[in-house]
């Protein structure tokens, strides 16, 4: 392939969801050259990619916002999927970055040039890009996870995955499959079943469902959190330390703790759910918190379980041995007619590190270390021997309890950190010694080992294939935060004197 003349900025952002917008902000702020490459084109994410039906956050509004940029008029509580996207599309207007977004530039290859000292990025259209730094913002829930089931190909309906819903088609009246009950399938079922004439779930694993209302945020309330001073901060630490201590801390250091989310649980079920035999298949067999604790609805007759237990709604807990033209048939035998197949079934996330092809130094493959040894960074962000490549929410610090954008803030603030350390000393790069980076890793995985993750007695995809969890932060949001406030030198080794200094 010939690719087109290359563009030269000085550091090139890979996506335009939270990670993305905010790393251009800080970038801005710093007077760092900076262009995003984003291969939709619209900004926002998994909040553009989402849009399925009852799709909302499970962080509260005012604390799933960026610290610097906060809107005092949330619509919920709980923002839905549509007002999310407007705040990020209003925060890509208000700061000037579409000027500085390529859209339709969906990444291929990313290579280190060991002479130059600078990345090489090719797009799929033939676009090359040149930059010295390299920032990934595209995250683990972009690639969306569908299994290989057999004669999937021979059914004639509908079928999509709940990240590329297909809103041309009509449920109304449909024989509906939903497959999978994750975070998507507890918010896709109650918003679904009324237009369904049946509904049936295909369950592998039942998850906890906590009683949840989504509260309306008051006019009066908006007004306060504008207009007086201080008070909607407070109310955004008030929640951060809430989901701290209750949910963060016992899940990372005492998960016995857990048990009274587990009665609550168990409640919900009995209250919702009058068939014993429906009961059994809907309660989890692991600790809550094992899985993504999750939130589905609090009147009986409205939420995720009540949803299931009207007479149109089916339970099957049987694995799935084929589809066929016109339905799925389980291992007992039994045949599921279907008109419609909604694919809850999440995204590769322990193997979406290798969604670009990056080559570190000496043109070593950065996927075919992953796959020899397993996906490990160094706090989260940076590999060895791969110079000046930032993976924001990289390995080991995604969240099961708290805000991921205070996670993601913490690691711009570091990645600025460590491209201002270069410059000031008349480098041209950095990374993390492998000493450094192996014992991070041990230490975060050692505490992983005493997690509700570990001990709750239940397999998810925070696993990969070697049983090692690369995924998880091992504490609390505050540890982490503290831990990269400061760029420890002695953990990274700076090279290429610029030609300024020698």
């Amino acid at each position: 392939m010939v690719y087109r003349n290359p563009v030269h900025p000085t550091a090139l952002i890979i996506g335009s969801g939270f990670s993305g917008l905010g790393a251009a902000i800080a970038f801005q702020k710093e007077k760092i050259d900076y262009l995003i490459l984003e291969k939709k084109n619209d900004v926002g994410g998994t909040w553009r990619d989402n849009t399925y039906p009852g799709c909302a956050c499970d962080i509260p509004s005012h604390l799933y916002s960026y610290s610097f940029e906060q809107k005092s008029d949330w619509s919920k509580l709980w923002p839905p999927q549509a007002e999310i996207q407007q705040y990020l599309q209003d925060v890509a207007k208000k700061y000037r970055l579409h000027q500085k977004i390529r859209y339709g530039q969906e990444v291929e290859e990313a290579r280190w040039d060991d002479q130059t000292l600078q990345w090489r990025v090719r797009t799929k259209n033939g676009q090359e890009y040149v930059s010295q730094y390299l920032i990934s913002g595209a995250g683990a829930l972009h690639i969306p996870s569908i299994p290989d089931f057999k004669g999937l190909g021979d059914f004639q309906g509908a079928k999509f995955h709940s990240a590329e819903w297909n809103h041309d088609v009509d449920l109304t009246g449909k024989r509906v499959a939903v497959i999978g009950t994750g975070a998507s399938a507890i918010q896709i079922v109650p918003a679904i079943v009324d237009k369904v004439a049946e509904l049936k779930l295909f369950q592998r694993t039942p998850a906890w469902v906590m009683p949840w209302s989504n509260w309306n945020v008051p006019s009066s309330v908006q007004w306060s959190f504008a207009h007086v001073p201080g008070l909607q901060y407070t109310f955004r630490e008030l929640l951060f330390w809430g989901h701290e201590l209750f949910i963060g801390y016992p899940m990372t250091k005492h998960p016995d703790l857990l048990k009274v989310a587990e009665r609550l649980g168990r409640w919900n079920i009995r209250r919702s759910i009058d068939d014993p035999e429906l009961r059994r298949k809907l309660t989890p067999k692991y600790s809550v918190g094992c899985k993504r604790i999750l939130k589905g609805g609090k009147k009986p007759g409205a939420n995720y379980y009540g949803a299931l237990a009207l007479p149109k709604s089916d339970v099957v807990v049987e694995n799935i041995d084929r589809f066929t033209e016109n339905g799925i048939i389980t291992s007992d035998g039994v045949f599921h007619e279907v008109d419609v197949v909604v694919f809850a079934t999440g995204f590769h996330v322990t193997d979406s590190y290798r969604y670009v092809k990056i080559f570190g130094q000496n043109h070593e493959d950065l996927g075919a270390r992953f796959d020899a040894q397993g996906v490990a960074a160094h706090r989260g962000v940076m590999f060895a021997d791969v110079p000046n490549l930032f993976m924001l929410m990289g390995p080991n610090s995604g969240l099961g309890h708290n805000s991921m954008v205070t996670m993601i803030e913490s690691q711009i603030k570091f990645v600025v950190k460590a491209i201002k350390a270069v410059d000031q000393r008349g480098e041209r790069a950095l990374f993390p010694t492998w000493g450094a980076q192996n014992a991070y890793n041990d230490e975060v995985q050692e505490k992983l080992g005493h997690t509700v993750w570990s001990t709750g007695g239940c397999s998810s995809w925070y696993y990969d294939e070697r049983g090692k969890n690369p995924v998880l932060w091992s504490g609390t949001v505050w540890r982490y935060v503290q831990a990269m406030r400061k760029l420890r030198l002695n953990e990274f080794i700076l090279f290429g004197q610029s030609s300024k200094e020698r």
